[in-house]
């Protein structure tokens, strides 16, 4: 079984997550500083070291300036064109 952190679906929802950063045009230093966090915190995520939970999801949502559903729907989106 493949781990979550690497299935097809979660891969997608690291590159929603990172293509979303930088169309608000922030670097990931920028985006951690806005969630008082070391930059390591949104390489993590991005690259797939560690997950981001729904809380944590909607924190960086605000942080981002998007609204957590846009971003849901983006996300469901961009999983059925990778199936």
């Amino acid at each position: 079984m493949i781990k979550s952190l690497h299935s097809p679906a979660y891969v997608v929802f690291r590159q929603v997550m990172a293509d979303t950063r930088e169309h608000q045009g922030l670097t990931q230093a920028e985006l951690a500083n806005r969630l008082g966090k070391p930059q390591s915190f949104v390489s993590k995520y991005e690259s797939g070291e560690r997950r981001l939970d729904v809380v944590e999801f909607l924190l960086v949502c605000e942080a981002l300036g998007v609204e957590p559903t846009a971003l849901f729907q983006s996300l469901l989106g961009a999983i059925h064109e990778n199936k």
